[in-house]
């Protein structure tokens, strides 16, 4: 019977002893006891032939953890200059940019857990930088305090209501409005409604206004009127 072939897992450490250059202990959150260690190496592959990975400006980072996004391991690194790309994989390979690009049908799930990771960085000054850093180091990372500003982000509204839409991981659809912002909206619509009806209500009240002034003077020139003529009659009228 035909066997089904599995991938190999994310590669453990052990297995790269004695080309670790460095290690950075990471903490989930500020309050966290415990440390996560990335293990990192300079990325050389004699078959790989790629100006997606450049040999010179390419570090290879093992053991990078689910909740750690591509935006915050190009900020952990950024420590050592600019990072041009960063791309996380489930495991270590040709870079996804080679062979035929296959629709969003065919690409298959992305699997939640511990991946490898490639920074390329735009001058090979990092690399160097990186390398003479210490082999450990305490580049401690608040994935607490980045989920808390994604989300606050998420959250952003302007003047009219509208959210900041961000693209989050692979499959996430992005929610163009949040609960929060469509109660924030709807208070805004109710507020607007409420202001209308009152400019309507002085706009009537202003004609009404208006209506009895002009009536008031119609009934003043009439009764003006009337008097001028008693006036003329009593001057013709001379009994003597």
């Amino acid at each position: 019977p035909d066997v089904q072939r599995v991938q190999s897992p994310c590669p453990r450490p052990e297995a790269l002893k004695g080309q670790i250059r460095m290690v950075l202990p990471l903490k989930f959150c500020s309050s966290s006891v415990a440390h996560h260690k990335l293990y990192v190496k300079e990325h050389k592959v004699r078959d790989e032939k790629s100006s997606y990975r450049p040999v010179d400006r390419t570090l290879f980072v093992l053991n990078v953890p689910p909740y750690c996004s591509e935006d915050v391991i190009k900020r952990i690194f950024s420590q050592f200059g600019n990072v041009n790309s960063v791309e996380l994989r489930d495991q270590p390979g040709s870079s996804p940019h080679h062979g035929p690009k296959l629709s969003n049908v065919f690409k298959p799930a992305e699997k939640h857990g511990f991946k490898v990771g490639y920074i390329v960085f735009e001058n090979s000054s990092s690399i160097k930088a990186a390398k003479s850093h210490p082999s450990t180091c305490n580049s401690h990372l608040n994935c607490e305090e980045e989920q808390r500003r994604k989300k606050e982000e998420q959250q952003q509204e302007d003047e009219d209501g509208w959210v900041k839409v961000t693209r989050g991981h692979k499959g996430a659809k992005a929610r163009p409005h949040s609960e929060m912002a469509n109660q924030r909206t709807l208070a805004k619509e109710m507020k607007k409604k409420k202001r209308k009806e009152l400019m309507n209500f002085y706009t009537w009240q202003h004609r009404n206004t208006q209506k009895e002034h002009i009536a008031e003077l119609r009934k003043k020139f009439e009764e003006d009127k009337q008097r001028i003529a008693l006036l003329r009659a009593q001057r013709k009228f001379k009994p003597y």
